[in-house]
């Protein structure tokens, strides 16, 4: 199999992360049955590979000239939109997450946004269609989402089957981990917007100032 294939798989496959989108999904996890969890995780990941591919084939230009809008103010934004999800998550813990989303019949859009289709997987998707051969570059994005989507599967088995054994246990140990993971969330969060304004000042401080 080609190298640049799974470098590219394996970055958007750590880049989804599919421990830290259990966390922000733990409210479905604990509450929906397996296959109405794995349904809303189809609906998801259908959509996050239909933007994915778009920007596999279309590249940033889809920002700059279709969108008007520069990438660095998409880093921004989406690191000011996962700092607001890591405090709410800290202090009200995943029902506050479960709020944020809306109503359930939009509950595959809110999955499949922000943590599925993020700044960072949609970078990666433009690296893919750039590195790859655009049928390649499809390949590999809809396995690495497919194999986190597979691993959400899995988490939610366990935890169903961990969870009929010790109810009490098991949910204060998930509402624990799931505060203290929102810290980290929060982190890349910040670092998320510390990078949008880097690519935002980096021209500014490049112009030459007159002598």
């Amino acid at each position: 199999m080609d190298t640049q294939f799974l470098k590219i798989f394996t970055l958007i496959f750590v880049l989804l992360n599919p421990f830290l989108m259990s966390i922000y999904l733990l409210d479905l996890i604990r509450n929906l049955s397996l296959p109405e969890f794995f349904n809303v995780l189809r609906r998801a990941s259908i959509i996050s590979a239909t933007v994915f591919l778009v920007f596999a084939w279309g590249g940033e230009q889809i920002f700059s000239e279709v969108l008007q809008v520069r990438f660095a103010a998409f880093l921004i934004f989406g690191g000011i939109i996962f700092i607001v999800i890591a405090l709410r998550f800290v202090f009200q813990g995943s029902d506050a997450i479960a709020q944020m989303r809306g109503p359930a019949e939009y509950v595959a859009g809110a999955v499949a946004m922000p943590f599925i289709i993020g700044p960072g997987t949609i970078s990666a998707s433009v690296l893919a269609g750039v590195s790859l051969p655009l049928l390649q570059a499809a390949m590999a994005i809809i396995s690495a989402l497919a194999a986190s989507m597979v691993a959400l599967i899995v988490i939610k088995y366990l935890h169903d089957y961990v969870k009929q054994r010790n109810v009490k246990l098991i949910d204060s140990y998930v509402d624990i981990v799931g505060r203290i993971s929102a810290l980290l969330i929060g982190a890349i969060a910040i670092e998320m917007v510390l990078q949008g304004l880097d690519a935002w000042l980096e021209p500014l401080l490049q112009v030459e100032l007159p002598a």
